[in-house]
């Protein structure tokens, strides 16, 4: 006896162990996951602090540029110049065969367009960045929140069967009571055990389907997959307040990007026309040279320092018409992007008013299907009551069981189309992020 308490003692630990392993998740705490997890959030992090260093290389054309040389040459033969001196040509050596130099360079651009014009580029290019993550950001919380549904309403349904197995267990309890009184028909208790076994295949079929369905919010959310999770229990309530709202497309994060890549775009046009502004840069240098017959070692060795400062102006005057043809082609750019934005205001205003149908339509399936299911269960308990007197067979049973089971079925599968029509209405309103509050 004391054996048994033992093993059955390890046992509910064992059990309660594999609970307690099992991560329960609600929705939020899924999208939550997936923005700190999921490699696409990463990227859009990295692609934020790549944008910070542009900055930095776009500022670096303004600053000055320092560089240092150095060289060391030997001539094993010194070429010979002929000088005319007094009336009288006479060959000399106007270099050692050693010859070193050292020397500092400093440029300093004081006016170029193209530098300030890039400056503007860069920190435009940052704030893209920030707006792709964004969209990314809502582009993981719309697949997680379809995936975790798809889970949810697949549970749904295998408690459903479960229940559907547990009432056609009773009612074979009962008939095989009424076989063995002999007030029943041996086939009839035939029939329902076949009705089990087919429930049984039934249930298989949909624990493979919760599984899979995990394993792709797994995959979403940037979950381990071979790490179990469990779903956290709650009831879906339509929520009539998302159709009292209108939408401005213009604050959709879609169209914000797009705008910014208008903006890019713009400075793509001006970098093109700031080849047609001359340039302005301050260069100097100091340096020191040393020649001799022996490196450095020779007391004749002759060392003497230089340095100069000057400024330098360029001013483009005809580049073959190169510069141009870019900027013409820029314009077309702008023109082109202005076109994918008015055509994406259209898009998003589709997309606003087919999410707002679809969840009026599932909304009127969810309350037929929840009445279905209520008239199918009153239908069953009727008839349940009839075979017990005698009123109604076995086939009417088993046809109310059915009659239940597939109302229960339907009510779930309007409930998911229900959440993905939410879901897709709170995209379209451009409000998924409060899907995490």
């Amino acid at each position: 006896m004391k054996r048994f308490k033992l093993l059955l003692s390890i046992a509910i630990i064992a059990v309660m162990n594999t609970v307690n392993a099992q991560e329960i998740i609600a929705l939020k705490d899924a999208i939550k996951f997936a923005l700190e997890n999921k490699a696409d959030a990463k990227r859009a992090d990295l692609a934020i602090n790549k944008a910070e260093f542009k900055i930095d290389e776009a500022r670096a054309g303004a600053l000055p540029q320092v560089s240092a040389d150095a060289a060391i040459q030997y001539s094993p033969i010194l070429q010979q110049m002929v000088l005319s001196f007094a009336g009288q040509q006479m060959k000399g050596e106007m270099s050692r065969p050693w010859v070193s130099n050292i020397g500092v360079n400093v440029y300093q651009t004081l006016f170029d367009q193209r530098v300030f014009t890039g400056l503007k580029a860069a920190k435009s290019t940052r704030e893209f960045y920030q707006i792709n993550a964004e969209l990314t950001e809502e582009q993981i919380i719309e697949r997680v929140a379809n995936a975790y549904y798809q889970v949810f309403i697949q549970e749904e349904k295998l408690k459903t069967i479960d229940k559907s197995y547990e009432n056609t267990n009773k009612v074979r309890n009962v008939i095989k009571s009424l076989v063995e009184n002999g007030l029943a028909k041996p086939i009839d208790l035939d029939r329902i055990v076949v009705q089990l076994n087919n429930i049984s295949s039934s249930r298989q079929q949909l624990v493979n389907a919760v599984e899979i369905n995990k394993n792709a919010l797994k995959f979403y959310m940037g979950y381990p997959i071979d790490e179990p999770i469990h779903l956290k229990e709650e009831t879906i309530t339509p929520n009539l307040v998302l159709l009292d709202h209108q939408v401005e497309v213009e604050n959709r994060t879609a169209f914000k990007l797009l705008s910014k890549q208008k903006e890019l775009l713009g400075f793509a046009k001006d970098a093109e026309r700031a080849n047609l502004y001359p340039t302005v840069g301050l260069a100097a240098n100091y340096g020191v040279a040393g020649m001799g017959d022996k490196f450095l070692t020779s007391k004749d060795y002759f060392w003497s320092d230089l340095a100069s400062i000057g400024l330098s102006v360029k001013v483009p005057i005809f580049s073959g018409g190169a510069t141009k043809a870019k900027i013409n082609q820029a314009e077309i750019d702008l023109l082109d992007i202005e076109q994918q934005m008015n055509d994406m205001k259209l898009g998003l205003s589709l997309e606003y008013q087919n999410a707002k149908a679809q969840i009026e339509n599932t909304l009127k399936s969810v309350d037929i299907q929840e009445e279905n299911v209520m008239l199918a269960e009153k239908v069953l308990s009727n008839t349940q009551n009839n075979y017990q007197q005698g009123l109604a067979n076995l086939t009417e049973i088993l046809d109310a069981e059915n009659a239940l089971t597939a109302a229960r079925n339907n009510y779930s599968n309007a409930l998911l189309e229900y959440k993905i029509a939410e879901i897709a209405l709170i995209k379209a309103k451009g409000d998924l992020n409060t899907l995490i509050q």
